[in-house]
């Protein structure tokens, strides 16, 4: 069965709101089976638009990643991001 991947791009406008956001989403998606592949970080947008920080979480299947983020306990700690950031979240099925 593939993986399962949320990947965000995010452009900060509250750095320090930010990081309550790091701090409490990381026990519930990693309670969830999900791994942090790639988070903040070096980058370079090479082509196209994107935001300033990226995320890219590894779980075992596509079902258990959309699970992970409509998860109720994750929405909530959400609503932090969605104050400090302006976000685009994907869930995507690996190959």
């Amino acid at each position: 069965m593939p993986s399962g991947y949320i990947i965000a791009h995010i452009r900060l406008t509250d750095p320090e709101g930010y990081r309550e956001y790091v701090r409490r989403d990381t026990p519930v998606l990693e309670g969830r089976g999900g791994r942090f592949l790639v988070r903040g970080g070096r980058s370079e947008v090479v082509e196209g638009d994107s935001g300033d920080r990226h995320v890219v979480i590894e779980f075992p299947s596509y079902e258990e990643a959309v699970a992970a983020y409509r998860d109720p306990e994750y929405q909530e700690v959400a609503e932090i991001r969605r104050r400090c950031a302006e976000s685009t979240i994907i869930v995507v099925e690996g190959a």
